[in-house]
């Protein structure tokens, strides 16, 4: 496995699934006796934390529509990314 020139590498889709590092998963890089673990950030929310906040925020005001709901659970609301998912 090889770090790009931005400094990035793909996580074998296995051991993503296996630590649960889904696609916007907020990561900490931890420093150990012998190297560096990623980790799931402790400090933000999870996936579905954050759906369900979202969605409190906004249900008396504007409620969200269906489409509106599942562009959330699928990770496909408008976050700045260009909708390419490296792995």
């Amino acid at each position: 496995m090889r770090i790009t020139s931005k400094g990035q590498v793909t996580i074998p889709k296995d051991l993503r699934d296996r630590c649960r590092l889904y696609p916007h998963t907020e990561v900490e890089f931890v420093l150990d006796g012998e190297g560096v673990r990623i980790v799931p950030a402790s400090s933000f929310p999870g996936r579905g934390e954050a759906i369900v906040s979202h969605l409190r925020r906004h249900r008396a005001t504007n409620p969200p529509s269906t489409d509106q709901i599942m562009q959330l659970t699928r990770g496909d609301a408008d976050d700045g990314g260009n909708g390419d998912d490296p792995g």
